[in-house]
């Protein structure tokens, strides 16, 4: 057997080595580790960032023979995010050479090595410039295409250059044209709905050390591209108070060199604001001593934000602490609590007999959960839900405003998940003579047992507001909450079958 793989092996390389390859082509793998990671456990963008740009400087050494500088990276859209423990899989070469400057293709996909899928996450186009080691200009030998895919590359980088070379003058014209300022001035928003831009500036200083350097003493532009990402992140995430992702970067254009021992100041700042997506403008300076500051670069950052995606990947997350501890079990009904610093969370646990994808169905519909939980009242919009609860103590009475998002399984034994959590809306302004309350993260998980049997899991990071109704219940799973879940459990048997549309 072990000689059957080692022979298998072998004869892959054999075919490896017998196809076409480009000579300037590089590959870097990556796993990715927690290091890498931001706090939603996926892959930072800086990181990438980096990874990509030395990738493709490696590529353009190889084809110049010599030192090659960053000059600029084109348009870059990320299709798909990265998570901890998958492959990040980087390829550069070279498309073509000019006189002393050259086009270098990257391609980024990742793979889960647990599945063997591989996603596409991005492709982009860095111009790099060939340094000598003397103060002649070096002149580039051509880059020779083979396959079809090459010609076509080759043929399109000469056109990127045009483009990149009038992009400057392009946005010049632009702000300086007449219609585009009066047509922006009469596009102006109501300004009691806006948000102050200058709430949203950020400014930070990096010091260059040794570390951020490249082979040739000048900061590394991958590093660069980093510390702008990290900014222009902070200032999205303070406009709209959640996590965005950055999905395109408009063209980072480097217009000098700076040094170990420079000090770089990053500013950031949301330019404008769309339907669920906002423009990000950054750009890096540098100084040295006393010396006035330097333009190093610049570039536009466009971040969307998921209300969904956050809401369901809190309850995966939530889903997959391993430190449960089991306070009580009672008939079929188990609780199990995680203490931490700020919250309590706990996950109420029940297998019942009902197909999953019904039960899926019954529970998503929160207008009927009242007819199991006498604590909700729904007041629904969309996906957008007011639930009203009657105070424990004798006070105000609680609402909350919940997001609810549900999802199948994506692949067989997934589960299906209700996530909620709350939200902030200006249509849901605070309701007078009502205390808003928050859920940090809830929600329902079912897992398909059978085809008549289902395990339904409820989760909640429990709030100061949330406490009171589940208080009474922690110490030995007593009163109420046990018997809201077994009337959610009798809700799920009476409803076990759709009952038929009543005739007209």
């Amino acid at each position: 057997m072990a000689s059957a793989i080692r022979l298998s092996l072998h004869e892959l390389h054999l075919e490896e080595e017998a196809q076409y390859r480009n000579p300037s082509e590089v590959k870097m793998c990556q796993i990715v580790l927690p290091c890498h990671a931001n706090h939603c456990g996926e892959l930072s963008v800086g990181q990438l960032l980096k990874w990509m740009d030395c990738t493709a400087c490696l590529s353009a050494e190889r084809h110049a023979g010599c030192p090659c500088v960053t000059a600029s990276v084109d348009d870059i859209y990320f299709e798909h995010t990265i998570g901890v423990g998958q492959v990040v899989n980087i390829k550069a070469k070279v498309n073509r050479a000019f006189n002393s400057s050259m086009e270098v293709g990257i391609e980024v996909s990742c793979e889960d090595l647990y599945t063997g899928h591989f996603s596409r996450v991005c492709q982009a186009f860095a111009t790099f410039v060939a340094r000598s080691t003397d103060a002649n200009k070096v002149q580039l030998k051509q880059a020779v295409p083979h396959t079809h895919q090459e010609h076509l590359e080759h043929s399109l980088a000469a056109e990127r250059r045009r483009m990149r070379l009038i992009h400057h003058e392009i946005i010049e014209d632009l702000l300086n044209n007449r219609t585009f300022q009066r047509s922006f001035s009469e596009d102006t928003r109501d300004e009691d709905e806006a948000v102050p831009t200058e709430r949203t500036r950020v400014e930070s200083v990096e010091l260059v050390l040794p570390p951020h350097a490249n082979h040739q003493v000048n900061t590394f532009g991958g590093q660069i591209m980093a510390w702008m990402e990290n900014v222009a992140t902070i200032a999205a995430s303070r406009l709209c108070n959640a996590h965005p992702t950055l999905r395109t970067i408009d063209m980072f254009h480097f217009r000098g060199p700076s040094q170990v021992g420079d000090r770089l100041i990053l500013k950031a700042i949301v330019n404008n604001t769309f339907k669920n997506s906002m423009e990000v403008g950054v750009c890096a300076e540098a100084y040295s001593g006393e010396e006035p500051l330097r333009h190093i670069n610049s570039a536009f950052m466009t971040f969307e934000v998921y209300l969904s995606y956050n809401n369901v990947s809190a309850l995966k997350m939530l889903q997959a602490k391993n430190n449960w501890n089991l306070i009580s079990k009672k008939n079929r009904v188990a609780l199990y609590t995680v203490e931490e610093s700020q919250s309590l969370c706990f996950r109420v646990e029940l297998d019942i007999e009902i197909p999953a994808q019904r039960a899926f169905t019954l529970l998503s519909d929160l207008n009927r959960r009242q007819e199991w939980d006498l604590h909700y009242t729904v007041d629904d919009d969309d996906s957008i839900y007011r639930v009203v609860t009657p105070s424990v103590s004798g006070g105000k009475v609680q609402d909350f405003i919940l997001l609810a998002s549900r999802r199948p399984p994506c692949d067989s034994g997934d589960p299906y998940v209700i996530a909620l959590r709350s939200v902030s809306l200006p249509t849901h302004p605070p309701t007078e003579g009502f205390n808003r309350g928050e859920v940090m993260c809830a929600g329902f998980t079912i897992y398909e047992v059978s085809e008549s049997v289902s395990k339904i899991s409820y989760y909640n990071q429990a709030t100061p507001e949330v406490l009171p109704y589940i208080s009474t219940d922690i110490a030995g799973l007593s009163s109420s909450f046990y018997s809201t879940f077994c009337a959610c459990s009798q809700y799920l048997q009476d409803n076990t079958t759709e009952k038929p549309s009543p005739t007209l």
